[in-house]
């Protein structure tokens, strides 16, 4: 299908096909299916037409399921390599995932310690491997702590007065 419609050797070959996740989808269902019907109810008592319903309400209240979402994503598409090694042939397209794969499995780093005795090279090679290991995990690491505190909220916490 990638092929028929001309995304080969494209970034967007790994981003289309993949943007809708089932399971990602269900949940984000049942997280505005869970906003109680007394809320758009009350809203619309007061002049809220749909728009404002949904962003004055559902939204705020879905926003712990939302971040979680963007979290999920933004980890799948860092960290997939499988979907970029079927579809992207030139080199300079790949995403780093797959640089580092390929450094790790292939031992490739010698191009890169060229010029250093034989001794260095495995300390230069173990050195890219792991820099490259960092590089690679840092940026869903300091991503992390903003979205955390999205998962100790509850999705209706100060919503409704009891």
């Amino acid at each position: 299908m990638v092929k028929g419609v001309g995304l080969i050797n494209s970034l967007w070959a790994t981003i289309i096909p993949f943007a809708v996740n089932t399971f990602n989808l269900i949940i984000m269902r049942t997280a505005f299916m869970g906003v109680p019907d007394s809320l758009e109810e009350s809203a619309k008592m007061d002049g809220a037409n749909h728009f404002v319903i949904l962003f004055r309400i559902i939204l705020p209240l879905s926003m712990p399921v939302i971040a979680v979402m963007i979290l999920y994503y933004a980890v799948e598409k860092w960290n997939g390599w499988f979907y970029a090694s079927v579809f992207l042939k030139d080199r300079d397209l790949f995403p780093l995932q797959l640089t580092l794969r390929e450094i790790l499995i292939a031992n490739s780093t010698d191009s890169m310690s060229a010029g250093a005795d034989n001794a260095d090279r495995f300390q230069i090679g173990e050195t890219i491997k792991y820099a490259t290991i960092m590089v690679a995990s840092v940026p869903i690491l300091v991503i992390y702590p903003f979205v955390q505190k999205y998962f100790v909220k509850g999705v209706m916490v100060g919503a409704l007065k009891g």
